[in-house]
């Protein structure tokens, strides 16, 4: 049996979550799901990484705590309230490339660049462009997704795309797949 253990928090955790309950955000990443992105940024010294959907930057307080110095953290989002809150937060950080920008616009003119680490936490790159995505993938390199899930919160119809999505992954021969019952729903991919 596994005992509960204390988890240790990136340093700008506290202010990132005040500010993101303050303004209304609901759509946190859980602690589980923060934790496991944090242990497989640090498998990848000297990564490029990328995350699309920023939100506040909770998520993106994990990665970088796991990362290395020599890596690098592409993280984009369309919102540039919740965007604020990251860099207000984690703007210092000479890792980091804050980005406010339409993921899928910026998959389409970015798709030569490619990633040891791709967190899918939106639309773009997980839903729509997910060929795109994957192709920017490195050999080796992993690729997560959360939510997968049913949530109170899914529109009507978005079951289907759930079960679309996770189907597309299975028949990819190229990608090893694990899906995870536990968080949100893990789906935790490695190209081959």
């Amino acid at each position: 049996m596994i005992e509960e253990v204390t988890q240790s928090y990136p340093t700008a955790y506290a202010s990132i979550k005040e500010a993101t309950e303050a303004c209304g955000f609901l759509q946190m990443s859980e602690i589980s799901t923060c934790s496991l992105l944090k242990t497989l940024a640090a498998s990848k010294p000297s990564g490029e990484f990328l995350e699309l959907g920023t939100g506040t930057g909770l998520a993106t307080a994990w990665i970088l705590d796991g990362m290395d110095e020599e890596s690098t953290l592409i993280s984009l989002d369309n919102d540039e309230t919740l965007l604020s809150i990251a860099k207000e937060n984690l703007g210092v950080d000479r890792r980091l490339t804050l980005i406010c920008t339409d993921g899928n616009e910026w998959l389409a003119k970015n798709s030569k660049m490619r990633f040891d680490f791709i967190f899918a936490d939106t639309w773009p790159g997980k839903y729509m462009m997910l060929e795109e995505t994957l192709s920017m993938l490195a050999p080796g390199g992993i690729y997560i997704i959360d939510d997968m899930l049913p949530q109170e919160n899914w529109p009507e119809g978005h079951a289907e795309k759930v079960a679309n999505l996770l189907s597309t992954l299975d028949n990819r021969e190229d990608m090893a797949v694990t899906k995870m019952h536990w968080a949100s729903g893990i789906v935790l991919v490695v190209k081959k």
